[in-house]
């Protein structure tokens, strides 16, 4: 499992249950990368989308505790049935897509993190955890900067030197 997201110069990551910042450079980098593949999220996630739609051409899994089924997406009601379902693909096509709760909790999970590093302040009133201050994340890759909608961004990625292992009964 991996994780993709978007950080101001403090770790920043929302505010109001949507993005810092309009990034397109960011936004393309984001398709890219999880198109075809499995992006997995919380229910606020979801309903943040327009009109609280899935991801188009990815699968969609939702941990959702209390959330009916739905056909235009997989709808998990706890973290056990969410590890159960992820199970079901190749674990570097699974990507934990938000929100700070998802973060939070999968985080131990992923092997890599791929961060977009906004070199701005977006007055983020949710935080990501400062990868680059734990001991388990390593940096071990990190683009050119780049500027898009006037916010110079770079591309990172980070490898989790401590896996933690789901049980999956």
């Amino acid at each position: 499992m991996k994780l993709i997201v978007v950080v101001d110069k403090n770790w920043g990551i929302g505010k109001k249950n949507d993005l810092l910042f309009s990034l397109p450079a960011d936004m393309k980098h984001f398709r890219e990368k999880t198109m075809g593949k499995v992006v997995v999220m919380g229910s606020n996630t979801l309903l943040s989308f327009p009109g609280g739609k899935p991801l188009k051409n990815r699968t969609n899994i939702v941990l959702w505790p209390g959330g009916e089924e739905r056909e235009d997406c997989k709808i998990v009601q706890t973290l056990q049935e969410l590890f159960f379902e992820c199970e079901k693909y190749n674990e570097d096509d699974v990507y934990v897509v938000g929100g700070a709760m998802m973060y939070r909790t999968l985080l131990p999970y992923c092997t890599e993190a791929l961060i977009t590093k906004a070199e701005a302040d977006g007055g983020a009133e949710v935080f990501f955890e400062n990868l680059d201050k734990s001991p388990d994340w390593e940096l071990v890759e990190q683009s050119e900067s780049l500027e898009t909608n006037g916010i110079t961004i770079s591309f990172c990625l980070y490898k989790n030197k401590n896996v933690k292992r789901p049980e999956v009964f």
